[in-house]
């Protein structure tokens, strides 16, 4: 039996008008007719004023059918991962959850019941799991994070130098759709274009790595071009020439970076900018990837804009709002977890 639809006390209110109608003298059949309800809701109701009230009862609580030494081995089941218990990947479901409660416990927990204990026994979270490329070569990621970034920092150190963290992305008309609440069986809808009306953006992170000063440089694209190597070029010359300050650029290994034939003239002629390449496939690495994500999936969900210079306005607002706020830009840089690879290191 499913639940009446409305907020308790509504409910409540619904049973008190049937009686008082019952009490006036209207027959059970057209008080069902006008609360919208079965006629044996209604004499089951004029029952219960009888005996009991129609005080709305508290809700109960479900009784924990697993013991705290159970809760403790089941997370330790958990840990182990899905993969260890037959599945075919590593993220757990509350399905997945409520086969091994069964499986191990002889419980059995509707999945509803698993969110909600997991949620308040085992103080685990609904978390969208990050997507790492199977290419990637974790330890040389962690090699990288911890034996030649500190050197790279040291060297930006000596040299007064600011850590520029570069990376383009590319925005379009066809909006990020995030979740969003509207009536049961009625799914809200967006109007969007599906024209391909694209515009790539250059963005940097920026870390004075003396003075802990970050920043934000970023340029937009003319609509429907794709960032080439001299929109590079452009885009360091552009930002030495307003801070006149050594650089070190800390980048994916993209074509149009570091291998890049023309970005290999440019840096010849600027003896004080390092280029240093990221590890292959390590884009969490870079904190300006988080710029990029902040934005799709966060400030620019779900906008559907009118056109590509309304989608242009709305990426220099956010982007501008973004520069001045260095508790955010501090956190994309925290995100990286780089800072963490310093800890115990002394600079002169």
């Amino acid at each position: 039996m499913t639940r009446p639809i409305g907020t308790p006390e509504e409910l409540e209110r619904r049973r008190r008008r049937a009686v008082e109608l019952l009490e006036q003298g209207e027959s059970p059949r057209v008080i069902a007719r006008i609360l919208g309800v079965h006629e044996n809701s209604v004499h089951r109701w004029r029952r219960l004023a009888r005996t009991q009230g129609l005080d709305p009862k508290p809700p109960g609580h479900r009784r924990c059918l697993l013991s705290p030494e159970q809760l403790q081995q089941l997370e330790i089941l958990l840990l182990q991962g899905p993969q260890q218990h037959g599945w075919d990947n590593d993220l757990w479901t509350c399905e997945r959850i409520a086969v091994v409660i069964d499986r191990h416990f002889g419980v059995r927990y509707h999945h509803d019941h698993v969110r909600k204990l997991l949620h308040e026994r085992l103080n685990w979270t609904h978390q969208k799991p990050e997507v790492r490329a199977r290419e990637q070569d974790p330890f040389e990621v962690q090699w990288w994070k911890s034996h030649e970034f500190p050197p790279i920092y040291r060297d930006a150190w000596e040299r007064d130098a600011t850590l520029l963290f570069l990376d383009e992305s590319g925005f379009q008309l066809t909006p990020c759709m995030r979740h969003s609440w509207g009536p049961r069986g009625r799914t809200p809808t967006q109007e969007a274009w599906q024209r391909r009306d694209r515009i790539s953006a250059i963005s940097a992170v920026t870390l004075h790595v003396r003075s802990g000063q970050v920043g934000l440089a970023f340029e937009l694209l003319p609509t429907d071009l794709n960032v080439c190597a001299d929109d590079i070029i452009r885009f360091l010359t552009d930002y030495r020439r307003e801070y006149f300050e050594p650089l070190t650029v800390v980048w994916d290994n993209h074509s149009i970076h570091s291998a890049s034939r023309a970005v290999k003239d440019w840096v010849a002629t600027q003896p004080d900018v390092v280029l240093e390449d990221l590890p292959a496939y390590a884009p969490k690495l870079n904190p300006d990837e988080m710029v990029w994500a902040w934005l799709k999936y966060g400030r620019l969900a779900n906008l559907a804009p009118a056109n590509a210079e309304v989608l242009r306005d709305r990426l220099i607002e956010e982007l501008e709002w973004a520069r001045f706020d260095t508790e955010l830009l501090q956190g994309f840089i925290d995100h990286t977890g780089l800072r963490d690879e310093l800890a115990g290191i002394n600079f002169p």
